[in-house]
């Protein structure tokens, strides 16, 4: 369960108070994420989330992913808006750590996704690449391919324990990748981390999916469209340890997206390298954690393997994913 910090009624009633909000009529943790500690509020007919921001998330950052928030939001895109309290500010501190209020978005994630839902989160990263556009914060991407050939030469012969003989392959590999690494790509603010669970949809019964709200911008930074949508096919790929992946998701996503922002003929040809380094590096950070002696501490530990898969088919099979109908 992802509610790391406890909230006491009254501590969270006083934080209400200073945004000049009544005291809660109820308020339950959410068990799903894994970064931070989430709660829903019901406060004067509203319903609201409360996040409280763990040590995994660096609190420097939080005003450029709370300011994004808002612009998004005033772009008509779908994200959720934080509040401000009585004295103009979206942080605030509640039980020890550094706190924000957001609109609570309708909709749900879905648990088994498939083309349908996938197409429409395509349009919908693409919806948020526009409404971007104009937003003048700047934050480099902290899990870009420097990252991922530092993380895979500290790891080393460790990932042997993930998977034998990965800990001579993977480093090599990844570093042949971040040398060739493609660039000149259209750039902007990206979300980074558009796995399912970021995704909402509204209940549209017979019709066609419609998303409802892009959550979960703690990943936000500045970088290539076009990698961001290699992300987001790469997580959107049924995981497998083994095999030829599903590539029904992705291709859809990617149709989706190109029917509201079409890609540069350079970010297609872009793409497979792209996606393979969206897999090394997911690869990577779950490993970071699989193999982390504070294991315990991290909360629920994602299975490594499906990614390290997903980047050796990749590379072998660089258009599997990206092929159009």
């Amino acid at each position: 369960m992802a509610v790391y910090t406890p909230v006491s009624r009254a501590q969270l009633d006083r934080f209400l108070a200073g945004y000049g909000l009544p005291p809660s009529t109820r308020y339950e943790g959410i068990a799903g994420g894994i970064e931070n500690t989430n709660y829903r509020v019901w406060t004067g007919g509203r319903r609201l989330i409360l996040t409280l921001y763990e040590r995994r998330t660096a609190t420097a950052d939080l005003p450029y992913f709370l300011s994004l928030m808002g612009h998004v939001a005033r772009a008509g895109a779908s994200a959720a808006a934080p509040l401000a309290d009585a004295e103009g500010r979206t942080l605030g501190t509640l039980a020890g750590r550094p706190a924000a209020l957001v609109v609570h978005l309708e909709g749900a994630d879905v648990a088994r996704p498939g083309p349908a839902h996938a197409e429409a989160a395509g349009r919908a990263l693409a919806g948020f690449h526009l409404a971007t556009g104009g937003f003048t914060g700047v934050r480099p991407n902290a899990l870009g391919p420097a990252a991922w050939r530092a993380a895979s030469a500290r790891l080393g012969d460790r990932l042997d324990r993930v998977e034998p003989g990965a800990g001579g392959a993977v480093p090599q590999r990844v570093a042949a990748l971040a040398e060739a690494w493609p660039g000149g790509l259209p750039t902007a603010t990206i979300h980074a981390d558009l796995f399912p669970d970021n995704v909402l949809f509204r209940d549209a019964g017979p019709r066609a999916p419609e998303v409802s709200g892009i959550i979960d911008l703690y990943f936000a930074c500045t970088d290539a469209l076009a990698y961001d949508l290699a992300v987001a096919m790469a997580a959107w790929t049924p995981e497998a340890r083994a095999g030829a992946p599903d590539p029904a998701n992705a291709r859809a996503l990617r149709a989706g997206y190109e029917a509201v922002r079409p890609l540069t003929p350079a970010e297609t040809d872009a793409l497979p390298r792209l996606i393979e380094g969206a897999a090394w590096r997911f690869f990577l950070t779950r490993a970071e954690d699989w193999l982390s002696p504070r294991r315990g501490e991290l909360g629920r530990i994602k299975d490594p393997l499906p990614f390290l898969a997903l980047a050796r088919h990749t590379l072998a099979n660089p258009h599997h994913l990206t092929e159009t109908a």
